[in-house]
């Protein structure tokens, strides 16, 4: 059989000089979409370009603060954890080994602390065989995407901008998206109704809206709790789940927090993810979902949706680590189940650092009067969380990001990722997590330095576009 030179997939001559006769190739175009999705391949720009300039200022990176960190913790927090299994569960040495060394159970072996967790900091009671607790948050997010969408039909609904792993995840499920409009308070509820229902009349079933109610990725904005109530009103009636990801809430200003959409959820209308990443470590890879949704039709009666994402688990990753839950779950021990209180001297860091960043800006784009004309540099304004979005009076997409590393070493996150490239084009997200206060001042002093330089259209560089 002659196998064909351009066909996607097949053997290829490779040409006398190659010291292979013929080698195997896949072309993309024989691969999933998601592959080559800008969505999947925006956090690999982001990784290539500060390799290639790693003495640039980055504000581009949304990682937890590292100044903490110290590897006697882990030794510590996996006795704590052993401890826990000895005096609290009542298990023998063999049982506590197996637990640490051996596969586990499908839904985590930390739920119960992470209940505790819920019911501690939230004001939540929930089963703890409600919770699944997840390779991170993302697999929670691919695992209830996957199990929502049943065909063509079925779409999510988000707020625009969105973080960048959710839109992966839909890709990853062929789930489609319908951006909803978000501004400083938040998603716009009356916009999210219309889309729920222009959706229905297009022949759509909207099966859930993605939220991020405290300190959004990427917006930073916050919900009023009025708005919290409303939503939750608004799933109710328009019959959709709501999926609630909140990894940024202990970040606050120091004042009370406001409830979760879960705590205030009356009708199990509420999926709610949770992450150890940015409160505790981002290796242990540690994220969970309450799934308390009962499920019936399957024959066996009513069980709950954190079964059926049980299920899918199961063949995804059959369990996650159970060295890493161990670690996580000494953590929670330590700290009495308190997250509250497990992230007080990180909060303060987010709290200083967010401070340096809005009054830098004021410093260096900002005027007595208060009054920015059109075309200034302008920036947003959050009261916690690890973001700050700043707008550019030029298009400031990948191009303009490669110009601004190579020539004034800072690095920054294009908005348009968040938008799905729809838009965001004249805007920048600044992450500060892991900067000092000096550091801080360098890089804004280099990005001033970047914005009074203008746009350089050249053949690299995206075509000017009306701010979005």
């Amino acid at each position: 059989m002659t196998a064909s030179a351009t066909a996607p997939g097949d053997i290829r001559a490779a040409g006398p000089a190659d010291p292979y006769a013929t080698r195997f190739r896949l072309d993309t175009s024989s691969l999933h979409a998601s592959v080559t999705d800008p969505a999947l391949t925006s956090m690999t720009l982001l990784n290539d370009i500060a390799g290639r300039y790693p003495r640039a200022v980055s504000f581009a990176a949304g990682r937890p603060y590292e100044g903490f960190y110290e590897t006697g913790s882990l030794p510590r927090q996996l006795r704590a954890f052993e401890e826990h299994l000895e005096k609290e569960a009542g298990l023998g040495p063999e049982d506590v080994r197996r637990a640490f060394f051996q596969y586990g159970r499908t839904k985590g072996v930390i739920h119960e602390l992470i209940a505790r967790h819920l019911e501690l900091d939230e004001g939540l009671t929930v089963d703890a065989e409600s919770i699944v607790v997840t390779t991170g948050a993302q697999e929670a997010m691919v695992l209830v995407l996957r199990a929502l969408r049943r065909d063509a039909q079925d779409v999510v609904l988000t707020a625009a901008p969105a973080y960048v792993g959710f839109l992966g995840a839909t890709r990853l499920v062929d789930m489609g998206v319908r951006p909803v409009r978000e501004g400083p308070g938040g998603i716009d509820l009356d916009d999210l109704t219309g889309q729920i229902r222009r959706a229905r009349e297009e022949g759509l079933r909207p099966r859930a809206c993605y939220v991020v109610p405290d300190f959004a990725n990427p917006s930073g904005a916050t919900m009023s709790l009025e708005d919290r109530q409303r939503l939750v009103d608004l799933a109710q009636r328009e019959d959709i789940l709501l999926l609630e990801d909140n990894p940024y809430a202990f970040f606050h200003a120091g004042t009370s927090r406001l409830p979760t959409l879960k705590a205030l959820d009356r009708t199990r209308r509420v999926v709610h993810f949770g992450s150890f990443s940015k409160t505790a470590y981002a290796g242990a890879r540690i994220g969970y979902v309450v799934a308390d949704q009962p499920v019936t039709g399957d024959g066996s009666g009513a069980v709950l949706f954190a079964d059926q994402l049980a299920r899918l688990k199961s063949m995804l990753t059959l369990n996650t680590s159970t060295v890493a839950q161990a670690a996580i779950g000494g953590f929670l021990v330590e700290n009495g189940c308190s997250m509250e209180r497990a992230t007080r001297r990180v909060a303060a860091v987010y709290r200083r650092n967010l401070r340096a960043v809005l009054d830098g800006l004021e410093e260096r784009f900002g005027s007595r009067s208060g009054f920015r004309p059109a075309g200034a540099v302008s920036w947003n304004t959050p009261s916690g969380g690890m973001f700050v979005v700043v707008t550019l009076p030029f298009v400031a997409d990948d191009a303009a990001l490669e110009r601004s590393a190579a020539e004034f070493g800072v690095l920054w996150t294009p908005m348009h990722h968040f938008y799905d490239g729809a838009a965001g084009f004249h805007q920048i997200r600044l992450s500060f997590s892991v900067l000092t206060p000096e550091q801080i001042t360098e890089g804004l002093d280099r990005l001033a330095s970047f914005a009074a330089s203008g746009p350089r259209l050249d053949r690299r560089t995206t075509t000017e576009r009306t701010p979005s």
